[in-house]
């Protein structure tokens, strides 16, 4: 224990549960603006962090900082009726892709702003701006996977004729979950090829490393 890296590890959980504060305030507002009030009166619609954060995803995080291990956090799903919305299965999805979408935005934002402000920065600051860009494009690409829970299965869903789209999300029901902690934990050379790949590579362009 005496030789882990504290700030690292700091670094690590605060860039997350900003990252994820940030995406699920973003599925909130969405849902609201469509016509859903569900996230607004269970307090969703905020940018404190208290009201997104999972108490078994953020432990799991914190486990995976101190250890090393491999896993995955997650923060609070926002809960939302969809029979509220004008186009239930459109709005559905622009709800799932908000999530991600504010990831990308949020990292533009902070790729911006170290490449403008980086010469008057503290390395420890600029080294987190580096580590947010990283996490917010990370859980863009993660996110985006078609496998339920994740945004990519609803957003799948409201891609394909109802038909296809209702056996779609049945089969994810069912299997969803598990196909997850398969990626995760049997197969991560594969995770690696849906977010570590393109996550670096839009990182790179993103911060102007050339890599």
């Amino acid at each position: 224990m005496g030789n882990l890296d504290w700030n690292f590890i700091f670094m690590q959980i605060l860039a997350f549960v900003l990252c994820i504060t940030v995406h699920e305030f973003a599925h909130a507002i969405t849902a609201y603006r469509l016509g859903d009030h569900t996230p607004k009166l269970q307090g969703r619609i905020s940018l404190n962090p208290l009201d997104h954060l999972d108490p078994l995803g953020t432990l799991m995080l914190v486990l995976m900082a101190v250890t090393g291990a491999r896993g995955i956090g997650w923060g609070k799903a926002v809960q939302v009726n969809p029979a509220n919305f004008r186009h239930p299965r459109r709005d559905m999805m622009l709800v799932a892709a908000a999530g991600p979408f504010s990831n990308l935005v949020f990292a533009i934002l902070l790729a911006v702003t170290a490449r403008l402000f980086a010469p008057g920065m503290t390395p420890s600051l600029a080294q987190f701006m580096v580590y947010m860009v990283y996490m917010n494009i990370g859980l863009m690409f993660f996110n985006l996977i078609p496998v339920a829970p994740l945004d990519g299965s609803k957003i799948l869903a409201g891609l394909l004729p109802a038909d296809a789209a209702y056996r779609y999300e049945l089969a994810m029901f069912r299997v969803g979950p598990i196909l997850l902690l398969l990626l995760v934990f049997v197969v991560p050379g594969v995770l690696s090829l849906l977010v570590g790949l393109p996550t670096a590579m839009v990182v790179s362009r993103l911060l102007g490393t050339g890599l």
